[in-house]
């Protein structure tokens, strides 16, 4: 195929967010969510995983069930069930719960990208 030109598991992100960001750290790439794969000083390039199960930052006080649409929470760093009200620069249904998680947990497993999400 010609016109072929990469599988889309990884791609190269330039860290434009004025800080460093960390090997697992989330990164929001317009209305994808990615994990970073190393260290991305700002303004650098590095790989970022578009594909997987992660274990990430959670909102406590919600308990996600298996399954249930999830929010990025761009303020708070974290994810949150995908009722809750998104605000400005949030990302809504980019990714689900992979499993269960309870309301007191501050991490939880999410599938990301299981769709494009919608930028508040």
């Amino acid at each position: 195929m010609k016109n072929f030109y990469q599988e889309g598991e990884n791609i190269t992100w330039t860290n434009g967010t004025g800080s460093a960001v960390v090997s697992g750290q989330v990164v929001a790439i317009g209305s994808l969510v990615g994990i970073a794969c190393v260290d991305i000083a700002s303004t650098t390039t590095g790989a970022v995983k578009l594909e997987g199960v992660f274990l990430v930052p959670k909102t406590a006080g919600t308990a996600w069930t298996q399954g249930a649409e999830l929010n990025w929470d761009a303020s708070a760093a974290t994810f949150d069930i995908g009722t809750a009200t998104p605000a400005t620069g949030d990302i809504s249904g980019c990714c689900v719960a992979a499993y269960a998680a309870a309301s007191a947990a501050t991490t939880g497993y999410v599938l990301i990208n299981k769709g494009v999400g919608t930028i508040t």
